[in-house]
């Protein structure tokens, strides 16, 4: 075996790790595997010569790739939220393919991926790699070129951002379903009052249709605006919804027509939905659940 064999190898063993590291730094799975495969053409080159720990080395490689990306993300963006939401992990109702045990062990929910949108690139990283994957701050400096005081402040002032905005205990997978199925029934049904009544009074809705968008607003809050939504949107013809895990919790993809249309993830709660995102684009829904409602 030569030393580019023997470094495929050891590159392969970390590959999973990598994608997940890569994943909960960008909250895309196309991105992740852009970052692992930009991992592998820097060591290529580079080789491992004296590297003794070599998942520590990959992943210090793949976090620079990524708050590259992230620093690069952030110069296009002014607000916190502006009509992009990461792409999902869109599995199976059962989940029980093994590429979708994969897909899952490295997706994280909906309102997380939202929240660490909101951090600042060095935040991000520094939350991921300590509070995530357990990685010492000494190490988490070097790839920030921070001092380690600097990276721990980083993380703690991530850390009290995520807990504020994760202060709700997600309902169980099976309660979860009959509370997305009771919203989808209700809609249809016209029937506004056991709309507002599945909705928490502060639920947000939150909607991604790229540049062709249709002419809503990115952003809803509150009972009353979500479930008349939700009634507007029960009125489109031929659509079929098909259940499915969005990043591992309730939720839907929709297809009008036969064609994919729009992917729905719920964050649910105590009985009532909390927060909706909306993913639309014919082809990015076709390119992020076509596989599922295919099968």
């Amino acid at each position: 075996m030569d030393d580019q064999q023997r470094l495929s190898q050891r590159f392969e063993e970390h590959r999973a790790h990598l994608h997940a590291v890569a994943y909960r730094m960008l909250g895309s799975p196309a991105e992740a595997d852009d970052a692992v495969q930009e991992t592998w053409l820097r060591i290529s080159r580079a080789g491992d010569e004296g590297i003794e720990n070599t998942r520590a080395w990959l992943t210090t490689i793949v976090a620079r790739v990524c708050l590259n990306a992230l620093r690069a993300r952030a110069g296009r963006r002014e607000e916190p939220f502006d009509g992009h939401l990461s792409d999902p992990v869109v599995s199976p109702q059962s989940a029980g393919d093994p590429a979708d045990a994969v897909l899952l062990a490295d997706s994280v929910g909906v309102a997380l991926l939202v929240v660490l949108d909101t951090l600042t690139p060095d935040e991000r990283l520094a939350f991921v790699l300590h509070d995530v994957f357990a990685l010492p701050f000494e190490q988490i400096a070097a790839v920030l070129e921070r001092t380690p005081a600097a990276a721990r402040q980083l993380a703690s002032r991530a850390r009290r951002r995520v807990r504020g905005a994760a202060n709700r205990t997600p309902d169980s997978l099976e309660r979860q379903r009959e509370v997305v199925d009771a919203f989808f029934q209700a809609a249809r049904g016209g029937d506004m009052d056991r709309l507002i009544a599945l909705l928490h009074p502060g639920v947000v809705l939150r909607s991604d249709f790229g540049a062709t968008r249709p002419d809503i607003p990115a952003l809803l809050r509150g009972a009353q605006a979500v479930a008349r939504s939700a009634l507007m949107g029960a009125a489109l013809p031929a659509t079929r919804l098909h259940p499915v895990l969005v990043n591992g919790a309730a939720g839907v993809v929709v297809t009008a027509r036969g064609r994919p249309f729009v992917i729905m993830g719920f964050d649910v709660s105590g009985g009532r939905i909390a927060a909706i995102d909306a993913i639309g684009g014919a082809d990015r829904v076709r390119r992020l659940a076509g596989r599922v409602i295919a099968a």
